[in-house]
């Protein structure tokens, strides 16, 4: 990590690394704990991430994802639609990828891109945001009578926090595949994504399927709320796991395993 990197990061007024990660590492261990309740009681979530681009949605996700079965907990990230997926039902690439009994899906970015980015950079009708807006909720209320519970957050990076993270994937070789001729074009048009973020927090922050808003300028922070925040909301008790014990090894049909393996291709041991 580099100099510049490793202050920012260990600023005073972000939470420093080693309390973090004692945090986090409590936390995920819960996480594993909701996922066998989910699994045994064949709950179904959706967990929808919203927000500016180098908001942190990425890493609140892998920080989520880190420790739990990608079988249960589902990310699905979903590229622009195809030609035959602009004639369909605007929800209907949505819907396919919801979730089965027992299933976590995590949308990095939802059906709300199409009151962000499709209405910023006009990939929609006016006429066709408005219906959006309009039905959104109703649908939504179709997925949580449906038994779904949804859970939908917005992260919140500040102006100046958004442009020095643009600048460091401008500079560094290992962040450069984030930054998207998308993304550029986000950072030209902050006003008018503040103006489409209000309109859909407006429309869309209902009683059945609320909003719930993030700062993020402290990814640490905002990694450990939005977890803390999941564990709250999503109804479960522990589930205590039988110790395994493992067997003994049986010993009839003695084979050397090693073997065979001499003469084959190894990959050089360089460390």
């Amino acid at each position: 990590m580099s100099k510049k990197s490793k202050s920012e990061d260990d600023s005073p007024a972000r939470m420093k690394r080693k309390a973090y990660e004692e945090e986090l590492r409590k936390l995920q261990a819960r996480l594993c704990h909701l996922q066998e309740w989910i699994k045994q009681k064949g709950l179904r979530v959706i967990i929808a991430f919203e927000g500016r681009d180098a908001a942190g949605k990425g890493g609140t996700i892998r920080a989520i994802t880190e420790r739990v079965s990608p079988r249960i907990f589902r990310i699905v990230a979903l590229p622009a639609p195809s030609e035959r997926q602009k004639s369909q039902m605007f929800l209907q690439r949505y819907v396919e990828q919801f979730p089965a009994g027992g299933e976590v899906v995590i949308f990095d970015r939802s059906w709300y891109n199409r009151a962000g980015v499709e209405h910023v950079m006009g990939f929609v009708s006016k006429e066709g945001y408005r219906r959006f807006l309009k039905l959104a909720p109703t649908i939504e209320k179709y997925i949580v009578d449906a038994g779904i519970i949804l859970i939908k957050f917005w992260l919140e990076v500040g102006k100046e926090e958004q442009e020095r993270r643009f600048h460091a994937r401008i500079n560094d070789p290992m962040r450069q595949w984030k930054l998207s001729p998308m993304d550029i074009e986000s950072y030209r048009h902050w006003d008018e994504y503040s103006k489409a973020r209000d309109m859909m927090l407006e429309a869309t922050d209902s009683k059945h399927a609320p909003w719930y808003i993030i700062r993020s300028d402290d990814k640490r922070r905002a990694r450990l709320n939005c977890i803390s925040h999941i564990l709250a909301t999503v109804p479960h008790r522990e589930i205590r796991a039988e110790k395994v014990k493992l067997p003994k090894r049986s010993d009839k049909s003695k084979y050397d395993d090693q073997r065979a393996l001499k003469g084959r291709n190894f990959v050089r041991e360089r460390y």
